[in-house]
């Protein structure tokens, strides 16, 4: 295989970063965007750190802007940047900040890299998330769960508008909705010291390796799918016929994503 040029967005920690070394061992042309300059320095030399806050418009297109001038084609954009929010906040642009990382900085991305992944032969989109998961809604007249905010509705439903973000995406890449399934993986320092010992209890008994979930994302990026819209959990292929890939409800999503705020 020739090799690739990857951009990680949420490269510096668990899965982004395991997938970020494996292809720099193939030989990969690797681009890891993160917001923690401390976790950037601990990458390999060959990598390339774009320090950015993701859940800023400004930084998504201020990174845009900067792969652009670097490379001419993009191959694979990995996307797993997501923090946990245990109290609710907002970006500098008023949009509740699990909205703005885990899923508006994810499509910002995706149109801003366009015209880089359609000048690959062979692109592909990996959005990791929950795809296969039932529970959460999309709260369509609350989007920023001004009223009744809790950290884990705001992850289900950021989770939902990532699938239908996958299910209404149109373009030469391949887009792929990958399920890890619960690995160790994940910054969990805003969480409180009780939640961060519960999950490190059971993430020592129930989780994923980090090696086991990363595995497809590394192969993918070799060999996508040749269906423009793959559903995948754990590896398993699941039926685009999910209530979560609804076509009407990304007709939906992406005909609200066409406004000037959400560019």
């Amino acid at each position: 295989m020739s090799p690739k040029t990857v951009v990680i967005a949420g490269g510096t920690d668990g899965m982004g970063r395991a997938t970020a070394l494996a292809r720099f061992e193939r030989g990969d042309d690797v681009y890891v965007i993160g917001s923690n300059p401390l976790k950037g320095r601990t990458l390999p030399s060959g990598i390339t750190f774009l320090r950015k806050d993701l859940s800023e418009g400004a930084a998504v297109r201020e990174v845009v802007a900067e792969l652009r001038s670097r490379v001419a084609a993009v191959d694979a954009l990995v996307l797993c940047a997501n923090r946990v929010g245990p109290a609710r906040r907002e970006t500098s642009e008023h949009f509740e900040y699990t909205f703005g990382l885990y899923f508006l900085a994810r499509h910002r991305l995706a149109e801003g890299l366009r015209p880089l992944l359609e000048s690959a032969a062979a692109p592909v989109i990996v959005n990791v998330g929950g795809v296969g998961v039932t529970k959460g809604v999309i709260a369509w007249d609350d989007l920023q769960l001004r009223s009744g905010y809790s950290m884990v509705r705001a992850q289900m439903q950021a989770g939902r508008l990532n699938d239908l973000l996958g299910a209404g995406y149109r373009g030469k890449a391949r887009y792929v909705l990958y399920h890890p399934g619960f690995t160790k993986s994940g910054d969990h320092s805003p969480l409180n010291p009780v939640l961060r010992g519960g999950l490190r209890l059971l993430a020592a008994v129930a989780a994923r390796p980090v090696a086991a979930s990363v595995a497809p994302i590394v192969e993918l990026i070799d060999a996508p799918p040749a269906a423009q819209l793959t559903a995948l959990d754990r590896g398993r292929e699941l039926p685009l016929s999910l209530p979560s890939l609804d076509p009407a409800g990304a007709a939906r999503l992406h005909a609200m994503l066409a406004d000037e705020a959400f560019a």
